[in-house]
């Protein structure tokens, strides 16, 4: 007789700590999910629409220099102050080549832009649907999906833009500001008590981001409140993460290498551990308790049954070779029955 086995490690974690079962439940869907693969899709998309977003960049501001003469006129100034000698000449001929390609670059800017972002947002709305363990019964149209992912762009960028906004109000700088003006400089604490309100401001603005990203990006509608509590700790873990990069960057960009393929590689593992980041909470939202309990059970998919007739004319090879057999085999015998008697 065997003894049962017994329950490892983990297992007992799992048992005693909820919260710890919930972590691992978690996990589980992220990786049964291809968490990874869909946070590499969003990285990658991301890195490739900064290019046609720096196209608009430099459209923008060549028709802004072409409708100020004053202001190119300054530009060009401090260029060949700032710049001397052949390499300053170059630098204004491209800005002038550049102004005069404004409407090409803008264009093709744009175009790539709009490719870029709706391959950007199918990938993470997909990726949202797959971590809640969304199954679409029906495939709307491509038009019909392309046009919802343009409308989540611009419900993203609207949100972002909000986000921004806020960001500002709260910092530091404008807090100083403001109680520059009230003439509380002097108030003791007053240094600290400005830092702890702008991380206090910057961790509700990100809550109300990834609370939305989490609950109104999926394809399907979710649960608000699930998708709250998981806004809550991506928020947390993301402030983290920016503290912990932020000194990170300051020393690898200090060598040559660094300053060189530095600003690229941060921004790639930025967008990478966010979108981790991202999904891991969506994870977490969908195996909550209310949402495992949910959680619809879909009936399977029709099967066809077709029955196969097949009908045969005559005897065919198979009737041909049996029937030989058995001649044979009967003209054996009456050989040697022939030959007894």
């Amino acid at each position: 007789m065997t003894e049962p086995a017994k329950p490892g490690v983990l297992d007992r974690f799992r048992t005693r700590y909820k919260w710890f079962d919930h972590v691992m439940l978690a996990q589980e869907r992220y990786n049964d999910s291809k968490g990874d693969f869909y946070a590499a899709g969003i990285t990658y998309f991301t890195i490739f629409a900064l290019f046609p977003l720096l196209m608009l960049a430099f459209a923008t501001a060549g028709f802004i220099l072409a409708s100020q003469p004053d202001l190119l006129a300054e530009v060009t100034d401090r260029i060949k102050s700032t710049v001397s000698g052949d390499m300053g000449d170059q630098l204004v001929q491209l800005m002038e080549s550049a102004i005069a390609s404004r409407t090409s670059v803008g264009v093709i800017g744009l175009a790539t832009a709009a490719w870029a972002g709706l391959g950007w947002m199918a990938n993470l709305r997909e990726a949202l649907s797959q971590m809640w363990g969304l199954m679409r019964q029906d495939t709307p149209g491509f038009l019909r999906t392309k046009l919802s992912d343009l409308v989540a762009i611009v419900g993203l960028f609207a949100a972002i833009i909000v986000t921004v906004a806020l960001t500002a109000v709260g910092s530091s700088g404008v807090m100083k500001r403001i109680v520059g003006y009230l003439g509380l400089q002097d108030l003791p604490g007053i240094s600290i008590g400005l830092r702890m309100f702008s991380i206090a401001v910057s961790l509700l603005i990100s809550w109300l981001l990834f609370t939305w990203i989490i609950a109104r990006l999926p394809r399907e509608s979710v649960s608000f409140r699930s998708a709250a509590r998981a806004g809550l700790l991506a928020s947390v873990a993301f402030e983290i993460f920016k503290l912990v990069a932020s000194y990170y960057l300051k020393s690898v960009v200090t060598g040559p290498a660094g300053a060189t393929f530095g600003p690229v590689l941060g921004l790639m593992v930025f967008a990478y551990i966010t979108a981790r980041l991202i999904l891991f909470a969506t994870a977490w939202a969908a195996t909550s308790k209310e949402n495992l309990e949910a959680a619809p059970v879909y009936p399977p998919t029709l099967a066809q049954i077709t029955p196969r007739v097949q009908v045969r004319e005559g005897l065919g090879p198979a009737g041909v070779l049996t029937a030989a057999a058995v001649g044979a085999l009967g003209a054996l015998g009456f050989s040697r029955l022939s030959r007894r008697q």
